[in-house]
């Protein structure tokens, strides 16, 4: 099937879904096509007709045969490591290619003629994700439905709710809802870079736990929470010993996220200021809450539809970013972007999901268009446009399969500021040490204010 055959496909799909209720759940013989001709978590199994887009194999289970891998907490070695670009997007051949690119990706080759660039490598599709995952996502394809606000999941759990999404409230709800890692533990910088040289840097120890994501979990266990979180942060020194730590809830626009923030310079914890949509934060206040791998939160302020399926280069298998020689000032070494030689770029199908802000609401982002991967449903890259209409922020969100967890893993989320000139880079690894995935225990009341007010007194 060619691309613009998917695309017709793919509106079909939304437009019968805008007919349905949203309460609709699909049918035994729509899911049963899970590990037919769909995977098991719902992408298209074929490759694309001209054969740059592989089927995939799902080969992979764990650490690959050639891979040696030390085990959690140690680096993850590229398992195509010896493979060079194809050939390579610049700002002179980019028309060639405009098909495949987004419109982020052609106005980071404009904004920047001489340095950005696009390597594109050959595409592949060999993991697999953990049988419980597969199965709770099968599970779910048969039970899940929208609320009737149509802003959160019903009867769905520790997975991508609606692998057969009919409409665009059920596809941003399988990005945020997917099953990731159920600990991560890590210290991470986030460094913003200005178009005049100068920079904004913060050092900070994440402790996520996601009660979503444990297999030893359940939804009469999880008390309706989502995941816990605590953010420490080590530098500047200006910061240094703040904490926020909270919960968000499975049902995030009922429930809105709780946070208590620990300050030392008062000795007090109280409750943290709104933590969610637009609120400004990381190095410099320079991303939104909501922009945490690209979109997170309840998505009540928008409207969002299907807009179709395309084939687009996108970050994918992006190990060269975690290299242990590879050091944070090669990676931030070019003005106005990642250092692009120690970016990958392959062809894969998205989902493209397009959110209007709705009439009475705010949000310094008017329009937001989000491409998913269907082979992980995470969102890839975003372009965010303001109230003019304008293409103002470019974002992307590159991955890897995390060999330990056999699951797909955030790495480096980029941050492009198209006007200004200046981009966020988050979750850079501090020394290159790769964060503890599924690994750490911690208590129940590890996450609470009473438990913030202890740490506050060591």
């Amino acid at each position: 099937m060619n691309t613009h055959s998917m695309i017709r496909s793919a509106l079909a799909v939304a437009l019968l879904g805008s007919c349905l209720s949203a309460q609709a759940k699909v049918s035994e013989a729509e899911a049963a096509r899970l590990g037919q001709d769909l995977t098991p978590i719902g992408a298209e199994k074929a490759g694309n007709a001209d054969g740059t887009i592989p089927a995939w194999t799902g080969k992979w289970l764990g650490t690959p045969p050639h891979v040696q891998f030390a085990g959690p907490g140690t680096p993850y070695p590229d398992p195509y490591a010896d493979e060079k670009p194809l050939f390579v997007i610049t700002s002179t051949n980019m028309e060639l290619y405009a098909a495949y690119l987004s419109d982020g990706q052609k106005a980071l080759l404009k904004r920047y003629p001489k340095s950005f660039r696009i390597p594109v490598y050959p595409s592949h599709r060999d993991f697999r994700v953990d049988p419980e995952l597969e199965q709770l996502i099968k599970r779910n394809a048969l039970n899940a439905s929208l609320s009737e606000n149509g802003y959160e999941a019903r009867n769905a759990w520790g997975a991508s709710p609606f692998p057969i999404p009919q409409n665009g409230n059920q596809l941003i709800l399988n990005h945020t809802m997917q099953g990731r890692a159920y600990t991560e533990e890590a210290n991470y910088i986030q460094t913003v870079s200005y178009s005049d040289g100068n920079r904004a840097i913060d050092k900070v120890n994440y402790k996520i736990q996601s009660i979503w994501s444990n297999p030893k979990q359940s939804p009469e266990g999880a008390n309706g929470i989502f995941t816990n979180f605590m953010v420490t942060n080590l530098e500047p020194v200006r910061k240094k010993g703040e904490i926020v730590t909270g919960h968000e809830f499975i049902d995030a626009f009922s429930q809105p996220r709780q946070a208590w923030q620990y300050a030392p310079g008062q000795r007090r914890v109280r409750r943290a200021p709104t933590v969610g949509y637009d609120s400004p934060t990381g190095a410099g206040g320079f991303r939104t809450y909501d922009e945490d791998r690209l979109f997170n939160g309840s998505p009540d302020r928008y409207d969002w539809k299907i807009v179709g399926k395309r084939e687009l280069f996108i970050p994918y298998h992006n190990y060269r970013l975690d290299a242990p020689d590879v050091t944070t000032e090669q990676i931030l070494a070019t003005t106005g972007h990642v250092n692009p030689d120690l970016m990958r770029y392959e062809k894969h199908r998205v989902w493209v999901l397009e959110g209007n802000l709705k009439p009475g609401t705010r949000h310094i982002y008017a329009k937001r268009v989000i491409y998913l991967d269907e082979d992980s449903w995470s969102a890839t890259m975003a372009d965010n446009y303001d109230g003019r209409g304008q293409l103002w922020r470019t974002n992307m969100q590159t991955s890897i399969y995390a060999y330990d967890i056999q699951r797909f893993h955030a790495r480096l989320g980029i941050y492009q500021d198209l006007i200004a000139g200046s981009y966020l880079v988050d979750r850079l690894l501090d020394d290159q040490k790769p964060a503890l995935l599924n690994v750490s225990k911690w208590s129940d009341d590890m996450f609470t204010p009473a438990n913030l007010r202890k740490l506050g007194t060591r």
